[in-house]
């Protein structure tokens, strides 16, 4: 028995059970120290390079406003009971959202891959989900920032009431959340740098705009209205509108239903094709 007055052991606790806990300890401490990196090191990335991944959206938002707001909307008058500047602004902050949520996380994570450093992160302690959430903030982070200039400018060409302060938070953070993990898939399978670029250009725009961002479907026969039913950008945006100006083209709790139910089918299939070493280790 020690009966020495500096003895730290705990009476019942073993000297391994001390150093299992000390050992879990640790690989929190490492994990929590991993993913706080990854999250800076991506947010450092977007401020770093802010001439390529703030100042384009938003002088892109600027012209969509001048020459789509105030130009012809001035000749194309109400939409859906709003002034069409009005109705346009909550379309065009969410796809800014989208298209840069999409385009941080492909490109950073294709970079890792291409740089050959994705394997540091492969055998760190982080877990794969931990890894695939690090990149899914940073994507979030960039597709925020980026709807907060879009605001800010919308508020120089109109006037933004928010009806429903929740549906508008929860609408563009579901929306980040699901093309970071679209960005992280396609940037899993890229190749090469033009594969990066195909499902933007090919897919992801195409469904931005007719996705409802400068129009109400029902201006459309009833064969266009089935088909943008389909448009999973569709239920993001009038969700997003529905909590400036409390109208939708679409039942909301179908539309966050569905963002829902994609942020979790994305996000376990992100973990799975890293836990597989889908184009990390070939």
């Amino acid at each position: 028995m020690n009966d020495s007055p500096h003895s730290t052991a705990t009476p019942g606790v073993s000297a391994g059970g001390h150093a299992a806990v000390t050992s879990r300890r640790q690989m929190q401490r490492a994990r929590r120290i991993g993913f706080t990196t990854i999250v800076l090191r991506e947010f450092s990335r977007i401020i770093r390079i802010w001439g390529q991944t703030i100042v384009p959206p938003a002088i892109t938002a600027t012209l969509y406003f001048v020459i789509f707001g105030s130009l012809i909307g001035q000749r194309i008058g109400q939409m859906g009971g709003f002034s069409y500047m009005q109705y346009i602004a909550p379309g065009l902050i969410m796809m800014s959202v989208i298209t840069n949520s999409y385009g941080n996380v492909v490109s950073s994570f294709f970079g890792a891959k291409f740089g050959r450093h994705i394997e540091e992160l492969l055998v760190s302690p982080l877990p794969n989900w931990m890894i695939v959430l690090g990149y899914v903030v940073g994507g979030v982070l960039r597709g925020l920032l980026v709807g907060l200039v879009v605001t800010i400018i919308a508020l120089f060409f109109t006037r933004l009431h928010v009806e429903h302060l929740f549906s508008v938070l929860a609408a563009v953070l579901l929306t980040s959340v699901v093309f970071a993990l679209g960005g992280f898939i396609n940037a899993v399978f890229a190749k090469n740098f033009d594969q990066i670029s195909f499902i933007p250009t090919f897919v992801l725009t195409p469904l931005t705009y007719l996705g409802g961002v400068f129009y109400t479907i029902r201006l459309l026969p009833e064969w266009a209205q089935g088909m943008s039913h389909a448009n999973p950008i569709l239920y993001m945006v009038n969700a997003f509108r529905y909590g400036f100006l409390g109208v939708s083209d679409v039942d909301i709790v179908a539309a966050y239903t569905m963002m829902i139910g994609a942020a979790v089918v994305l996000f376990t299939t992100c973990v799975w094709l890293l836990q597989r070493g889908v184009g990390t280790r070939e």
